[in-house]
């Protein structure tokens, strides 16, 4: 059977630089598949060396979206290091600047760097207005901004980028994709939708603001706490926090969710089909506890969709290999002992990556050996089969509304629906951390920062910061010799999912959940990007490459 390689470099909407290559049968069923990062991660050697308390401001430039994840990874490697407990409130602070932006990154990610897998822009232009009003209120009784007057302004100004020619940031979609499915009032929904993201998002940065001091690149942490007392202690403050994530409530549960049980009802039965399924094995680290030890999530590992087991989280059992990466050292490795040196292959004559080799600037993580899946449906399966508070209630509702089960979220769509969950979750929980904040403050507890004496601390010692970020399980390990950093690590969310095959030759989860996956036409894969999109990726946060004497390295020119 001859196969056909089909080559996708690179994937757009997304941070960073990825490649991916599929080979389909002459059905256009996709037989094999390879993700490349393709540029070299050098973020851990340019931290050797250095004083520890200075990593997570180096750490954070990691990325330019992931900045306070990185960041606080970071200073809590150091914290585990020398045993440093922060003060609750430092806590607290810590907690609702990350819950901010798990909302604010789903936010993006769904309208903006995914939703047009879905929604073809061209089609809007034919929505009927009475219809669409009515099709919106089959998913809220009040959805978000869809009276008609306000959907016909949508419409008129998507025409005028159409009739103009400046579609911008819309152009050169694949809009008439038979894999489109939305009717056209419901991409006209999808789109006003997508406009508002942007105000909303802009407002959720504000409330990062607030006690982060700006972003990206916040600058509040410090080993011991934060920096943002004052903010803490003024009443303003916190109001002006609390109103803006009540409405950004608000857009969540009339807009975002709405949209995406849409979306569940249009692809129904590719969800029921399995489309985008992975191997099934799930990851959490679980975390940010509130009210008396409650914690928002779980921590567990779950191996191939059995939910009827499921073991606890260690990280001990985290290695990385890159026998099929572009760096030396290939055996499994512990994150502490871990080297970073390149050791580039090249791709073929032809252009195409030595599939058989070496094809990516990702290692490959694994947890007892095992290639694992992290991210918001991660979270929602392990929560809900450990029948999380938090978690349960959402996903039992959202299950029953759309008339889905646990399993087909382990889908395409599914992973939709539950970023989607996630962040009604955290814009509803985000409150009982800020009733805590008011709750110390109260009693006179002020406090923000624990007092230490570096001099007085280990010279040499290792430790790391471990959480659940947007986009999956963060890790960041440090070794520490004479108190300077002798080796540094971090393991981030796409480097689990974008993992390329191992020594044993398992797939990572994106390559998994693009095997079998039907292509209308393989000349216009949307199919593939729709998968890969669902990740979320972040390239950015999983390689890097830099030139300290600001030598140019390589010049790249897209072909459109």
């Amino acid at each position: 059977m001859a196969l056909k390689k089909i080559v996708i470099d690179p994937v757009t909407r997304i941070e960073g630089h990825l490649r991916v290559e599929v080979e389909v049968d002459e059905d256009g069923v996709v037989q094999e598949s390879w993700a490349s990062g393709q540029l070299f991660r050098g973020i851990e050697t340019i931290l050797k060396d250095r004083d520890p308390r200075d990593t997570g401001l180096i750490a954070q430039r990691i990325c330019g979206v992931c900045t306070n994840s990185h960041y606080r990874a970071s200073i809590s490697a150091v914290e585990d290091a020398y045993d440093i407990k922060i003060p609750k409130n430092a806590e607290i602070v810590r907690n609702l600047v990350t819950l901010s932006l798990f909302i604010q990154d789903h936010l993006v990610h769904y309208y903006h760097l995914h939703s047009l897998d879905f929604v073809d822009v061209v089609s809007a232009l034919g929505a009927d207005i009475s219809k669409a009003v009515d099709v919106a209120k089959k998913y809220h009784d009040k959805p978000y901004k869809c009276s008609p007057s306000h959907l016909e302004y949508v419409k008129d100004k998507l025409t005028n980028f159409v009739n103009g020619g400046r579609l911008g940031m819309f152009s050169k979609g694949y809009w008439g994709h038979k894999a489109y499915r939305l009717s056209p009032e419901e991409n006209l929904i999808h789109m006003s939708h997508y406009l508002d993201a942007l105000d909303v998002q802009r407002e959720l940065s504000k409330a990062v603001a607030i006690f982060g001091g700006k972003t990206p690149h916040p600058q509040h942490l410090v080993v011991g706490g934060v920096t943002s007392v004052a903010d803490m202690l003024n009443p303003q403050r916190v109001n002006d926090f609390l109103f803006i994530i009540r409405e950004v409530r608000d857009f969540v549960t009339r807009a975002y969710l709405p949209d995406t049980k849409m979306i569940v009802d249009v692809y129904k039965d590719e969800i029921k089909a399995g489309i985008g399924r992975a191997n099934g094995n799930f990851m959490c680290s679980g975390g940010y506890e509130f009210l008396k030890d409650e914690t928002l999530f779980e921590s567990g590992i779950i191996y191939s969709h059995d939910f009827a087991n499921i073991e606890e989280f260690d990280d001990k059992n985290i290695t990385e290999e890159a026998s099929r990466a572009w760096y030396k050292d290939e055996e499994p490795t512990c994150p502490y002992e871990e080297t970073t040196t390149p050791d580039y292959t090249d791709l073929n004559d032809d252009g195409t990556l030595k599939t058989e080799g070496k094809y990516s600037w990702i290692k490959a993580p694994r947890y007892k050996g095992q290639a694992m899946e992290v991210g918001p449906l991660s979270r929602m399966i392990v929560g809900y089969v450990k029948k999380s508070k938090t978690i349960k209630p959402f996903v039992d509702k959202f299950l029953q509304e759309t008339s889905l089960d646990l399993i087909d979220l382990s889908t395409t769509v599914g992973r939709n629906g539950a970023r989607a969950i996630e962040a009604e979750i955290c814009s509803d929980f985000i409150f009982d951390f800020v009733s805590d904040l008011i709750e110390n403050i109260k009693y006179y507890d002020e406090e923000t920062w624990t007092k230490y004496n570096f001099e007085d601390l280990y010279t040499s010692t290792k430790g790391r910061g471990i959480f659940e970020v947007p986009r999956g399980v963060l890790s960041h390990f440090v070794k520490i010799k004479e108190a300077k950093v002798e080796n540094y690590q971090a393991v981030v969310p796409t480097t689990w999912n974008a993992s390329p095959k191992d020594s044993q030759g398992k797939r990572g989860a994106y390559e998994e959940a693009l095997i079998g996956l039907k292509l209308e036409n393989p000349s216009s894969p949307l199919e593939v990007l729709r998968v890969i999109h669902s990740f979320d990726p972040c390239i950015a946060c999983a390689v890097h490459i830099v030139d300290t004497k600001g030598k140019q390295l390589a010049h790249y020119k897209i072909k459109v």
